[in-house]
């Protein structure tokens, strides 16, 4: 088949590359000339495993372009997916000025009949709204369809490549006809391939994350009461994951949720609510837990360090709001970084894959080291934000002789509390005794 996808971010690039590699022809364009050139040169401007492989094959064997003529991409395609941003308003609402700027593109080079598939979250009834912005610009026959990703920043090409199952909605016979073949080599397993509605598909991508951001804040409320209580928040969570009708996704206490995905649509589902006159409490409560979650490591620290943060020197492990990904966007180094550089420390850190990112944020107000160890040298506390597999079993010895303060707050539960005391540590985490 041959591919248009409008927009080349985490989840644009992504759908192309996997796209191709099953064969179709795919063209990802982008307005961002930038970008596109990064991606001619065969540089890739995010970080996803496994992604520069898949695109770079699949570049050599001509089934993957990149442009910046947008128009010309949808003359080409019979099929075209609308992967852009959706940056949220200052009400919280999803932006959707882009998706319907790629939708009048779209009515304006409708050369023949295509199905219009919109790949970005989007708030229910937005898929309307494109049909509308497209029939305004032509009279050839086309079909709109809402296709939602549920792909994991850091594990987005096995998400695509074998998904758990694939929600579309459409209102046309031709159209589940179509993308049924174009899903055909992903659900060959026997995941399933689910239709529905237009706007059943539209309000299930905001209740996913909705559901798995409020089984983090539930997590991190369970936490806290561990430590009131003397418990351990690692046994709790084994002890309810293991019942089937819970499982154990999801349920790791930590500094808050972030990224492009959990708050932004948290957000935007309440604004939806709103609109509509549902009032959802719950999702409220979701999102205050979060927002206070994310300045529980400053107070860990502060507590730690009995208040003596101006001229202390902290070393940051993880900038990136999550493992497998350099993506910043809410993650919680921001506020734990701004906190400290409010009371007046010395922030040294470093990230494997996020330093660039952290550099455009916080420029020359904090120190970038060029390993995890560099970082501790004289440091009064080591703060563990992000949980890089590197960082999991890393030589304590060595941290303890290269700090000034052998301090220790895990916002990942990445150690064992005994081991560390034992060594002489002060050690602290998130729901542990």
């Amino acid at each position: 088949m041959n591919v248009a996808v409008v927009g080349t971010g985490y989840v644009g690039l992504v759908v192309g590359a996997c796209l191709a590699e099953t064969g179709n022809n795919v063209i990802c364009a982008d307005v961002d000339r930038a970008k596109i050139d990064l991606l001619n040169n065969d540089e890739i401007p995010i970080h996803e495993p496994g992604l520069p492989q898949l695109v770079a094959h699949n570049k050599t064997a001509g089934r993957l372009s990149f442009t910046t003529d947008v128009g010309d991409a949808v003359e080409r395609s019979d099929i075209v997916f609308i992967a852009v941003g959706t940056p949220p308003d200052e009400d919280g609402s999803a932006d959707l000025q882009h998706v319907l700027r790629v939708a009048e593109t779209i009515g304006d080079h409708m050369s023949a009949p295509k199905v219009v598939i919109t790949k970005s979250t989007v708030p229910v009834g937005t898929a309307e709204k494109v049909r509308a912005a497209i029939a305004q610009r032509t009279s050839t026959r086309f079909h709109v369809c809402s296709n939602p990703e549920f792909l994991k920043e850091g594990a987005a090409v096995d998400d695509f490549m074998k998904p758990d199952r694939v929600v579309v909605g459409v209102d046309s016979d031709e159209a589940a006809e179509t993308i049924a073949e174009l899903y055909a080599p992903f659900v060959r397993t026997g995941n399933p391939l689910i239709f529905m509605d237009i706007p059943s598909a539209e309000v299930t991508k905001y209740a996913a994350n909705a559901m798995l951001a409020t089984r983090i804040s539930f997590m991190n409320q369970i936490a806290e009461l561990c430590e009131k209580a003397g418990a351990d928040v690692n046994l709790v969570r084994k002890g309810i994951g293991t019942d089937d009708r819970i499982g154990p996704a999801f349920l790791f206490p930590g500094p808050g949720y972030g990224g492009s995905c959990f708050p932004k649509d948290v957000r935007a589902l309440l604004r939806t609510g709103a609109e509509m006159g549902v009032d959802l409490e719950l999702l409220q409560a979701v999102e205050a837990v979060n927002d206070r979650q994310k300045q529980k490591l400053l107070h860990k620290l502060t507590d730690v360090l009995d208040g003596e943060l101006a001229q202390s020197v902290i070393a940051v492990w993880g900038f990136a709001f999550k493992a497998e990904t350099d993506d910043m966007r809410e993650s919680p180094a921001i506020d734990l970084i701004n906190g400290l550089l409010e009371r007046g420390a010395t922030v040294r850190g470093f990230d494997p894959a996020a330093m660039e990112n952290a550099k455009r944020i916080f420029g020359d107000r904090i120190e970038y080291s060029s390993n995890e160890y560099d970082a501790l040298n004289g440091a009064d506390a080591l703060v563990i934000v992000t949980e890089w597999l590197a960082f999991r079993n890393p030589d304590f010895a060595k941290i303890k002789q290269l700090m000034r303060r052998p301090v220790v707050v895990d916002g990942r539960n990445l150690y064992k509390p005994e081991k560390l005391r034992e060594m002489g540590f002060t050690y602290t985490a998130f729901g542990r005794r």
